[in-house]
């Protein structure tokens, strides 16, 4: 196997210096801008995508890696929402089958009709699934329930209920999108920051960004401009406004949603707890990962966006306690592994809605009266189906000429396979041989890592600083952040051989040490 792409940062900011008028230039690199990067470029447009930091490295790195209908969102009288996101489910499994897979979930039971009610609720949800279900919804004993969460607690258990979904690598399948964009042809760009925007007789013509490595200015031109810039989307919105408009409504209302990794002991299982309604009224997971267990999420409202989010005292010790009331032993902070939050980019209600777990998780396409398109809300299940609506909301503004129709749902991601490799390999797919010979391909740095991902990450995946390799090539950061820390300098180490910019290893320390110690 070859690699196809280009991923040379040299190569990518020659054709970024050139006249072109591009067709789609787009801000952000996170799950909604890289896939209407892919969209958009498989349907044969000009495509350039910028990211002022790495891919994925806010929210689209800091999901509960699910792909899901959202049993919540079911219970909210979402259907179509839920009916979509099955769908699309589907898609992401046959399309990325290295980086997705199915999971079974199990919800104890401690009344009977707790058992009876979320049994008649699953059994819609799998309904609505059709022909996509992966699995029938089962009625579980006490004692089945105990096979299959060997830890939950025993006391009052009546038995229990079995759904299935699936779980995915956030980071790497944006990083697969980001490849396979760049396959089709499209230029895109980590470490690329925009400034300001570029209008012409009233109307958007592009932006200027900097190459933050270099200092370099660009000045990209194109006919349709996407903001895609999550939590950050209103104020790309106010730079676009004339001076004097009306006064600005905000679309974006954040929520930080905390995430804890334990060791795998607190529950030495296959199968995921799910509690459907924790004392706050939201759903908490508790989610075999890469080998540890991953607990969350919260929905706290955030005023403001921050860059790096961190997790607050109270956030931390809610999850511990909720978790605790269904485990035995009950994890404390001590055992925390890693801690992270990141911000979700709801569409802010017409309502006074105050609950951001109330808050739909639908998207919402504005285009302003320059022609900026911007992109807020969703989900990552349906990433793609926001690709679409989003280039459809082109087309229907006169921003771009139709040429094909979308592609994306038979568009198979880089390293897709099904013969999947195992282990730490199972994350390159059809790549792992490529992998597999780079030098220090036997030369481990830390356990699941080794100097040959490294020089792969540098090469063919975008990774440019510590942070980039420990945190979403591999996923050492959000596993066990100490660990992390301990095999950085060798990896900073490999990088400078490899790339001309700083590894920023000291950025990377104190990161780590963030997430060790929240809070």
């Amino acid at each position: 196997m070859t690699l196809k792409e280009t991923t040379r940062r040299e190569e990518l900011l020659g054709r970024l210096a050139s006249s072109t008028v591009w067709d789609v230039a787009i801000i952000g690199g996170g799950a909604t801008g890289l896939g209407v990067a892919l969209d958009a470029a498989s349907r044969g447009h000009s495509v350039v995508l910028v990211e002022a930091r790495d891919f994925a490295k806010g929210t689209s790195s800091r999901a509960t890696k699910l792909l899901h209908g959202g049993v919540r969102y079911l219970a909210q009288g979402n259907v179509r929402l839920v009916y979509e996101a099955l769908a699309e489910r589907a898609v992401i499994l046959r399309n990325a089958p290295h980086l997705a897979k199915r999971l079974p979930f199990v919800i104890p039971a401690y009344r009977r009709w707790d058992r009876f009610f979320y049994g008649l609720g699953l059994t819609a949800y799998g309904f609505l699934a059709g022909r996509r279900s992966l699995g029938r919804t089962q009625w579980l004993s006490a004692e089945e329930t105990l096979r299959a969460l060997p830890t939950v607690r025993q006391e009052g258990l009546v038995g229990g209920i079995r759904y299935w979904d699936a779980q995915f690598d956030d980071a790497r399948l944006a990083l697969a999108l980001a490849r396979t964009a760049a396959q089709q042809g499209a230029v895109v760009l980590n470490y690329c920051a925009v400034g300001d925007l570029l209008h012409e007789g009233g109307r958007i013509a592009g932006f200027a960004c900097t190459d933050q490595e270099t200092g370099k200015r660009y000045d990209v031109r194109a006919r349709c401009v996407v903001n895609a810039t999550g939590v950050w989307a209103d104020t790309m919105r106010k730079a676009d406004a004339p001076s004097g408009a009306d006064a600005f409504k905000d679309r974006v209302q954040p929520s930080r949603g905390t995430h804890l990794v334990l060791d795998s002991k607190f529950l030495p299982s296959q199968e995921a707890l799910m509690v459907p309604k924790t004392s706050d009224g939201r759903v908490l997971f508790a989610i075999p990962w890469q080998g540890k267990l991953l607990a969350g999420t919260t929905d706290v409202p955030t005023p403001t966006a921050d860059a790096d989010p961190q997790a607050t005292k109270d956030e931390i010790g809610f999850i511990l306690k909720e978790l605790g009331q269904f485990l035995d032993p009950k994890p404390t902070r001590d055992d925390v592994l890693s801690i992270w939050a990141g911000l979700r980019p709801l569409v802010r209600p017409d309502s006074n809605e105050t609950a951001t777990k109330k808050i739909s998780r639908e998207h919402d396409i504005l285009v302003s009266a320059t022609g900026l398109v911007t992109v807020t809300g969703g989900k990552w299940t349906t990433y793609r189906v926001i690709a679409s609506d989003t280039l459809d909301a082109c087309y229907e503004h006169g921003l771009l000429d139709k040429s094909k129709d979308c592609r994306t749902e038979e568009l198979r991601l880089v390293g897709a396979t099904d013969q999947l490799p195992s282990g730490a390999l199972l994350r390159y797919g059809a790549e792992a041989g490529l992998v597999q010979q780079m030098p220090g391909a036997h030369t481990e740095l830390c356990p699941g890592l080794t100097e040959a991902m490294v020089r792969f990450a540098a090469r063919h995946e975008f990774a440019r600083t510590v942070d980039d390799v420990l945190a979403r090539r591999v996923r050492l950061l959000f596993l066990d952040a100490r660990l992390a820390s301990r095999c950085a300098n060798r990896v900073a180490e490999i990088l400078r051989e490899e790339v001309s910019s700083d590894p920023a290893l000291s950025e990377f320390q104190k990161l780590a040490t963030q997430y060790a110690r929240a809070a």
